[in-house]
């Protein structure tokens, strides 16, 4: 059984605060989260669960911020979250019983473009543009394909519904991510209801975090509600850039070990 003392708990909390902090506004909180949460000796199993607890409180932080400012209206978009929180659960239920293995080998090559993309491509702002998915297409099609993502394996969330909502939604990035933070609290629901029923949360750990997370997300939000697409591009691309390099040395990535072999 794990124990945590209160030294640990403080340091959880102070990483998750920096989680709620970063991902509220880019995404990427679980590159922090989960190290940390392994280094502090909890089980991988329940490392995940319990990162999908605290995550939920920076996701809902996040979503309340973003639609007191009016960015993002959840009582409309509840359709769009019940398919979400269906596909988290779903993706997580397989993740019980397939290896993620081919999904860590091509994950880096996806967050380095999507890193690119948004560092390269000119014109993205606030401003919203031509949708290219009708909206209840984008909710068949896009949303349940990315909230199985997140239930089987998780990493770089919130950076895939940040590009399917300004290349396929139409939306401007700070538009992008509320709407990106909603949905990944919904993904995150489901997702944490299958961790849950089995056995694999430590709950004085993920509430402590939860707070840690709630607090920071509040903060970034706020600073990106300030700062639209000046901050928001910026730490997409680097948070992207940091997955990639953190999956990709993953011990586990077969293209990492397969590179190792060659030197």
């Amino acid at each position: 059984m794990f124990e945590a003392s209160i030294e640990l708990l403080l340091i959880l909390f102070a990483a998750a605060y920096i989680a709620g902090f970063v991902d509220s506004i880019a995404g990427g909180g679980g590159l922090i989260t989960i190290p940390v949460l392994l280094i502090s000796g909890v089980p991988p199993l329940q490392a995940l669960g319990t990162n999908k607890l605290q995550g939920m409180f920076g996701a809902a932080s996040a979503t309340i911020s973003y639609a007191r400012a009016g960015r993002v209206e959840p009582l409309r978009q509840w359709p769009m979250a019940l398919i979400a929180i269906a596909g988290g659960a779903l993706g997580a239920l397989v993740a019980t019983l397939i290896s993620g293995d081919a999904l860590r080998a091509a994950l880096p090559f996806l967050l380095v473009a999507i890193g690119l993309y948004f560092a390269l491509r000119t014109g993205l702002d606030d401003s919203d543009r031509k949708k290219r998915l009708t909206t209840p297409l984008f909710a068949a099609l896009v949303v349940p394909a990315i909230g199985f993502y997140d239930g089987l394996f998780g990493p770089g969330t919130g950076s895939f519904f940040m590009i399917a909502f300004v290349t396929l939604g139409g939306f401007g990035m700070l538009k992008a991510t509320a709407h990106t933070k909603f949905l990944n609290l919904s993904t995150n629901i489901g997702a944490f209801a299958v961790f849950m029923f089995g056995g694999a949360i430590l709950w004085k750990v993920g509430l402590v975090m939860g707070l840690g997370q709630f607090l920071g997300a509040r903060t970034g939000s706020n600073l990106a509600m300030k700062n639209g697409a000046k901050i928001i591009r910026p730490l997409l691309v680097l948070s992207c850039m940091a997955m990639a390099v953190k999956v990709f040395l993953d011990e586990k990535n077969h293209t990492y070990q397969w590179l190792m072999m060659q030197f």
